[in-house]
């Protein structure tokens, strides 16, 4: 994949994962920012910052979340990011992440 799909596919998933952590900020107790092409989502209590970032270089979506980082790589199967060794979305990462930091099941 060149430059330039990775780039259009990198922000099209921030940006529907940013899409669904607002929509998800009205039932659970999460902020999400998104700030030169990447995405936190902080929380009051516990209080935390999960970073999702692109890498170009390696084209992969790289997130930080509860003290772990996860790279996921681009599917062609699913037209979607995916962690490599679960073969999880990003976005059902994002939402078991945020499930695990609050102690409750979290849907995106």
């Amino acid at each position: 994949m060149d430059d330039l799909t990775f780039q259009k596919r990198a922000d099209d998933s921030l940006e529907d994962l940013f899409q669904a952590l607002n929509r998800a900020s009205a039932d659970y107790d999460i902020e999400a920012d998104m700030n030169a092409g990447a995405l936190t989502v902080e929380f009051e209590d516990p209080k935390a910052k999960f970073v999702v970032s692109p890498n170009s270089p390696v084209r992969q979506i790289w997130v930080s979340a509860n003290v772990k980082s996860y790279k996921l790589d681009w599917d062609e199967a699913s037209s979607g990011f995916v962690l490599p060794a679960t073969r999880q979305s990003l976005k059902q990462l994002m939402a078991d992440a945020i499930g695990q930091h609050l102690g409750e099941e979290v849907e995106l």
